[in-house]
């Protein structure tokens, strides 16, 4: 246990740096380059950090369920934010988000006809352009989620045949 003393609280302390300071960069709008990036997979040594260190320290770390009625409602009020993350504040689920999220969804759903006009390019064309990449439009009155039904890579696809040029 003392080799994993050894690293693994450097580890999770430097995962921890990062991960705060990539953090608040990106909560205030001020990340740039590789941070969103890095954020997202060193997520995962963060974590795993985390695990490591609670394995090394699992004595202490029990007497916080045991011990201690501070320490346990503290995680449980955590637990409680965490399962409040997965509702909506706007009351209907998938109706928010990002806008390029919502740019997304409003160019998926609307009619390839009008989708044309913002790829600058005739419906015809791009009709057969998504059938040669296996996304099959019955109409130019159709829409690409029509036909995808919210299968991302599809959608993906769509989306490179509408305006990778």
């Amino acid at each position: 246990m003392k080799t994993f003393r050894e690293w693994a609280t450097p580890f999770t302390i430097g995962a921890f740096a990062f991960m705060s300071i990539t953090g608040v960069l990106m909560f205030f709008r001020l990340d740039s380059g590789l941070n969103k990036l890095g954020h997202e997979w060193l997520g995962w040594a963060f974590i795993m950090g985390v695990a490591l260190h609670v394995l090394v320290n699992w004595k202490p770390f029990t007497r916080y369920f045991l011990s201690s009625g501070i320490a346990r409602a503290v995680i449980g009020a955590f637990v409680i934010v965490l399962a409040g993350s997965f509702f909506s504040l706007s009351g209907s689920r998938g109706e928010g988000g990002p806008p390029p999220m919502l740019a997304m969804k409003a160019i998926s759903r609307a009619p390839i006809s009008n989708v044309a006009i913002l790829a600058g390019r005739p419906a015809a064309e791009i009709l057969g352009e998504l059938r040669n990449a296996g996304i099959t439009l019955p109409t130019e009155n159709a829409s690409i989620d029509s036909v995808t039904r919210g299968d991302r890579d599809l959608e993906s696809k769509a989306m490179k045949v509408l305006f990778e040029r």
